[in-house]
């Protein structure tokens, strides 16, 4: 069966509707884009083989009424001439190929209405080409403007990454440098602690008196 089965079903899709079922928008214009393609190839093919057939069948209508005319005009020259025979014989040929044009005619008119079906076929189709190149533009255009959101997205996230690791490192630093000088100033009052307990010891002990040592020994030995 050649496409022309299809014709209802063709006429009556509706390529947004296709997307408004479809999840995936993009696999969905690229399937619709093969298979409306694939059908507009395949009428353009049995167009061409519809319109040979609409001259043909016309041709064949045509010739059959010239020839009944042509018969016509033949009977009644004979009658003219008195020949009522031949005049009969003509008319026995018109009558014959007069019945013939009821289905010449019956071919004729149904390859022309095939012939027009398939022209609103290839108009239509083409019309679904066009919005599915239209909105494939769309979609191509969207996807590039996704991609370039998420390429700015990643690179401000690494920007931030970036700093808080600045953060953390300047952090430690300062982090350090205060223990640092947090150590520095107890060995600085440890140092004064001692020396504070030396000059202590300095003062509650002077140094001893030789006389007086030796006084002490006499003392001891007596």
């Amino acid at each position: 069966m050649g496409i022309l089965s299809r014709f209802r079903d063709i006429m009556r899709s509706n390529v947004n509707a296709w997307f408004n079922k479809e999840e995936r928008p993009d696999q969905t214009i690229d399937h619709y884009m093969r298979t409306v393609q694939r059908d507009l190839g395949q009428v353009k093919a049995e167009s061409t083989a519809l319109q040979t057939e609409v001259s043909r069948t016309k041709r064949a209508w045509d010739e059959c009424r010239s020839e009944v005319n042509k018969l016509q005009r033949y009977a009644e020259r004979s009658m003219d001439n008195g020949d009522e025979d031949a005049a009969l014989r003509f008319l026995e040929q018109k009558t014959a190929r007069a019945a013939k044009e009821p289905q010449l005619k019956a071919a004729y008119e149904l390859a022309s209405t095939k012939a027009e079906k398939m022209s609103q076929l290839e108009e239509k189709l083409v019309a679904d080409v066009r919005q599915l190149e239209v909105r494939q533009t769309e979609l191509k255009r969207k996807l590039a403007d996704t991609q370039a959101q998420q390429r700015y997205n990643e690179q401000q996230a690494g920007g931030a990454s970036l700093k808080q690791a600045e953060a953390k490192i300047n952090q430690a630093y300062d982090e350090a440098v205060a223990l640092a000088e947090l150590r520095s100033e107890q060995e600085s009052d440890l140092d004064e602690l001692f020396a504070d307990l030396e000059r202590q010891m300095a003062t509650e002990s002077p140094a001893a008196d030789p006389q007086q040592e030796l006084a002490t020994l006499k003392m001891k030995v007596d």
